[in-house]
């Protein structure tokens, strides 16, 4: 009964590098969407995604990046692996630092040591790091959402018991 008033704009973070190809590519991607139509290639009629898009240009916090981790597809990669570029900053071999805390603390001294982007759906629990096919992956998500092909939480079929 009330379920149009818990639709909203879903909310995407991009932690962006300005220095970094990808994560400057992503940007461009992310913000396109939002203000032109999408997919323009196919209907130049089609309205724009609508979503929520946070900028922000430093690494995440630790409590970021442990949600941004629980998001990711493949539970059983390690930090380093997930968050870590093959830059010389980053370490290697044992140097490479293992635990969140330090990953963080790494980015903050040296941001080339992490891959960039790293953009997030908070709502729909999603994390793409490094990758910006990951991120077209993540819009055609939102557009089929937007256009019906996809069911949302609300329309998912649920399993039916007894007493529903």
């Amino acid at each position: 009964m009330f379920n149009s008033f818990k639709r909203r704009a879903p909310s995407i973070s991009i932690f962006h590098h300005p220095s970094s190809p990808p994560s400057l590519k992503a940007l461009k991607l992310l913000q396109s969407a939002n203000t032109s139509p999408y997919p323009a290639n196919k209907s130049p009629s089609a309205p724009p995604l609508e979503y929520n898009l946070e900028v922000v240009e430093s690494p995440p916090t630790t409590d970021q990046v442990r949600t941004i981790l629980s998001y990711m597809p493949s539970k059983a990669t390690s930090p380093s692996m997930a968050l870590l570029s093959a830059h010389p900053s980053a370490g290697a071999g044992e140097t490479r630092p293992q635990s969140i805390e330090a990953i963080v603390e790494l980015a903050r001294k040296t941001p080339a040591a992490l891959k960039w982007p790293i953009v997030v759906d908070w709502e729909d629990g999603k994390a793409v790091i490094g990758d910006v096919e990951g991120v077209k992956s993540m819009l055609e998500t939102l557009r089929k959402k937007r256009d019906g092909e996809e069911k949302t939480g609300d329309e998912v079929d649920q399993p039916k018991g007894w007493f529903t």
